[in-house]
């Protein structure tokens, strides 16, 4: 884990080198010899991570080396911070504090006193060989001595009357197992570790593994060494043990290729059956399937924690089972067989504690039944029931009653490459259960320089595929989108109260809540979590990251900030502010600020000092207007000014932007900006856009008429863009019907404002997912453009049509999942061709008073989940209150 603060700093001394900010003579110099140091130790520190902390003193030797490379980026800082001071001619009151506490030496004396500390803990080169000849010789637990965890043998064990909530999956794998087609066929079963996997798939082969001619269930183990080899063997045992048969003594020297055409062979004319449990690494299936025959009857299911890895192994004939933590009423009756085994009920007075334990364990079983087995040793008293309740984390740790669960849960975290380890960690920062918005932790991420470039991508692009890495591995739960795509992100309580351990260990950030005091000045992220007493009157120095969350309105913010000194990451999301803090424009490093859901009304000029800032979020505020200074900001990605009146429709959603210069076209880093007011006379603003090729995201409101050819111009040149949203000024034609060149990769459109017609160009989008056209009042119909989008998914027609019938044509909009009418005021009739609208999951009816009838067609939409009528004619819902809700066989209404 060390080596992910190793690897930022070496990261962190190239960006330095390559700056020309004139700093002390000699120090280049110095700063190359540490870089050198470094590198060696990350060498040494990656090695570790892979192997896992073998003993206490390299633990503290990593603890060591890990403070090192924290004081080395804080005097880098120091540099970069004086560096931009003395090009803005303006020493800012806070860096005279700082350099108080370096006791005014040089930045050059305070990196040879690193050197020397470094060659302190290092010594010589025949140390590091030493220390890393203990990784490789000292025995790790959990790993090469260790197959599996204590918990993951009892899977294996478990008796009949000990397993709930698995009868579904267990019918629905033995069904596949035993039928089907005389070929090799494989399925995966993936979930986070604790779901169950292991004791699903023992009760599975144990129910019908003498239905095959041979059997074999291999544990992996995740440290082996020549896996495959191993893993042949193995079941080459397995399968001659299973018929009464010995492997030939001569099959122990073979090689590989040998091993694997002795199997084939011997399963050649047999219905099999294997088992691969916990599968860590795609490598090992995809060398071994080459040794099963695929013409017979082969079975082969694999658990894995890892979903990236079913996804990647998997191929034609194979199948994937998601397994599902526990339902609420499964998880009772597990966790009240583990207490009350003898008649399986909770007495009424622990009912309440009992559901608030089960909201911490979220369906996992692992944690479910620990819990329930301590709980049947304990008092049965309200009292005691609370002090586990509130005392999980701490039972969590190495030597508490659920280190046996955190140990099953620590794999996962072990396996993870460092860099993921620390965006992992980022959760920590958060409440628990808090549902963050996934673009804001990439975001963060970015700011954080948590996430690595790679040519070809941004950012942004690169944080995505880190959070799906993480999603695969069952580490983070997410809420999707209608395509798919995540919108918030999550973790488990239990893996919540562990990172939150493992972050404090690795001094990554700090939580403050109302009844913890912080004293430690050197913490790298602190998170205040309501109360928080006497902040004010401390400093800390080395703090990059300041979140704040339910803080009360009587908080004193300016001063709060006064005790932060090189900040890279300030979130005041929802923080009681009416005033803009002035104390921020003196952070120099800030990369990311967030005063979203604030009521700021106005921000400073002298904001344009923050020539770092890359966020800046003002969501949700009352700001209106940025003065040409924040334009100067040239290194913004993500301007944001988006306040919405209303929470309800969309068409109830109006928003206020804010007005802006010709100046907007210095930004041209910008990925996202949302919304910009143009208003009368915004020609020059609209024009100014077209500089700002490497958007992602366009929000306009209020654009003239007049402009509309401007936006055009302007719109061709972004050849990155995805989302582009804009509304005409009330009453006035938005007329963007001639664009040449549309945005190649433009995946969501919203237009508001009078149309013409749908612009033809828009049929050319093939990647569009999302189309929104609100106050369009159109008289042609929409449909024809739109139709054969092959991958629109969602569409919201809002106001947008004056004509009397929608008629979807056979054959079309194969891959809409969710349609929106609304406020249609003369549709009278909507008609749903044969083989129309197959893949609709949503149906959304509202205020078009003239339909008297369900849309024709609609019986025959089989992948239709809901249908909403709201607001419609009497006699529409006359006619449904006389079948009671339901018709032509749709059972899933409301109206």
């Amino acid at each position: 884990m060390a080596d992910g603060v190793v690897s930022f700093l070496l990261r962190k001394i190239d960006f330095l080198l390559s700056r020309e900010w004139g700093l002390l003579s000699g120090i280049n110099d110095e700063i190359g010899g540490l870089k050198r140091e470094f590198e060696a130790i990350g060498a040494l520190l990656r090695d570790n991570d892979r192997r896992g902390e073998s003993n206490e003193q390299v633990r503290v030797w990593i603890q060591q080396a890990r403070d090192l490379a924290y004081d080395i980026e804080d005097v880098l800082e120091l540099c970069r911070v004086t560096g931009i001071a003395q090009l803005s001619y303006q020493l800012p009151e806070f860096l005279q504090g700082l350099t108080r506490l370096k006791q005014r030496r040089s930045i050059a004396v305070l990196i040879r006193e690193i050197k020397a500390k470094l060659r302190g803990i290092t010594l010589t080169r025949e140390r590091y060989e030493g220390i890393s000849n203990t990784l490789v010789s000292s025995p790790i637990p959990g790993h090469q001595n260790q197959s599996y965890p204590q918990p993951t043998v009892a899977a294996l064990y478990l008796d009949e009357s000990e397993v709930v909530g698995i009868e579904e999956p267990r019918h629905k794998l033995s069904e596949w197992a035993v039928s089907g087609e005389a070929k090799l066929d494989v399925i995966f079963v993936v979930g986070m570790g604790g779901l169950g996997k292991t004791t699903l798939v023992r009760k599975v082969s144990d129910k019908i593994k003498n239905n095959f001619d041979c059997f074999a269930w291999i544990t992996i183990s995740k440290a082996d060494k020549n896996e495959e080899l191993e893993l042949l063997r193995t079941m080459l045992e397995c399968v001659f043990e299973s018929t009464g048969k010995q492997v030939p003594s001569s099959f122990h020297t073979i090689n590989q290729l040998q091993l694997m055409d002795k199997l084939r062979d011997y399963l050649q004319h047999k219905r099999f059956l294997i088992v691969l449990d916990d599968l860590w690494k795609k490598d090992v299936w995809e060398s071994i399937k080459h040794a099963l025959p695929t013409q017979n009857h082969g079975r082969i299911i694999i658990t894995t924690r890892r979903g990236d890895i079913a996804r990647i192994c998997s191929h034609s004939s194979a199948q994937v089972h998601n397994l599902q933590p526990l339902p609420l009423d499964k998880a009772r009756e597990l966790f009240y067989k583990k207490i009350f085994p003898s008649s399986g009920d909770c007495p009424a007075g622990l009912l309440a504690w009992s559901d608030r334990i089960l909201e911490r364990c979220k369906g996992l079983p692992l944690a479910i039944a620990t819990l329930g087995t301590l709980l049947s040793h304990a008092e049965r008293t309200t009292d005691a029931w609370k002090k586990l309740h509130d005392s999980l984390g701490a039972e969590l740790h190495m030597n508490g009653h659920l280190s046996s669960t955190r140990s099953v849960l620590s794999i996962c975290y072990d396996d993870l490459p460092y860099y993921l380890k620390y965006c992992f960690l980022y959760f920590s920062v958060f409440p628990e259960d808090y549902l963050v918005k996934h673009r804001r932790l990439i975001r963060l991420w970015g700011s954080e320089g948590l996430v690595k470039e790679v040519t070809g991508k941004t950012l942004e692009e690169v944080g995505e595929d880190y959070l799906s890495e993480l999603i695969d591995r069952n580490l983070v739960h997410v809420e999707v989108d209608f395509d798919g795509r995540p919108k918030t992100c999550c973790v488990h309580h239990l893996w919540h109260k562990i990172i939150l351990s493992k972050s404090q260990e690795e001094n990554f950030c700090r939580v403050s809540t109302e009844t913890e005091m912080i004293h430690d000045v050197k913490i790298r992220r602190l998170s205040i979590q309501r109360k928080f007493n006497c902040l004010s009157q401390k400093v800390f120095p080395c703090a990059r990251s300041l979140f704040m969350f339910g803080m009360e309105a009587h908080f004193a913010t300016q001063n709060i900030l006064k005790s932060f000194c090189i900040l890279k990451v300030l979130d005041l999301e929802g923080a009681p502010l009416d005033m803009f803090p002035q104390v921020i424009c003196e952070l120099l490093l800030l990369k990311y600020l967030s005063l979203r859901d604030t009521k700021i009304q106005k921000l400073p000029k002298s904001l344009g000092r923050l020539q770092n800032l890359e966020t800046l979020d003002l969501k949700q505020t009352l700001v209106t207007q940025l003065h040409d200074n924040i334009l100067r900001l040239e290194k913004l990605r993500h301007l944001l000014v988006d306040h919405r009146l209303t929470e309800n429709f969309p068409s109830a959603e109006p928003i206020r932007g804010f007005k802006t210069s010709s100046n907007i076209g210095r930004l041209e880093a910008l990925q996202k900006l949302l919304y910009i007011r143009a208003g009368k006379n915004g020609g020059s603003v609209i024009q100014a856009l077209g500089n700002l090729t490497q958007l992602r995201k366009l929000g306009i409101v209020e654009l003239a008429e007049e402009d509309g050819e401007h936006l055009i111009h302007s719109i061709e040149k972004m050849v990155n863009l995805r989302s582009l949203d804009v509304k005409s000024i009330e009453g006035e034609f938005l007329d963007l019907s001639v664009v040449s060149s549309p945005p190649p990769f433009l995946q969501r459109l919203y237009l508001n404002g009078h149309l013409q017609k749908v612009p033809d160009w828009v049929s050319s989008l093939h990647d569009l997912v999302r189309v929104r056209l609100m106050r369009s009042r159109l008289e042609s119909n929409p449909i024809t453009i739109l139709q054969d989008l092959p991958n629109l998914m969602e569409l919201q027609l809002l106001d947008a049509y004056n004509g009397t019938k929608l008629d979807f044509l056979p054959e079309k909009f194969q891959n809409l999942k969710i349609l929106q009418l609304e406020n249609l005021n003369k549709l009278e009739l909507v008609v749903v061709g044969n083989n129309s609208l197959s893949s609709l999951e949503k149906l959304v009816i509202s205020q078009c008073r003239k339909i008297k009838h369900v849309p024709e067609g609609i019986s025959e939409l089989a992948s239709l989940k809901e249908l909403n009528l709201n607001d419609m004619s009497e006699e529409l819902v006359s006619g449904l209150e006389r079948n009671g809700g339901q018709f032509m066989g749709l059972s899933n209404t409301s109206h």
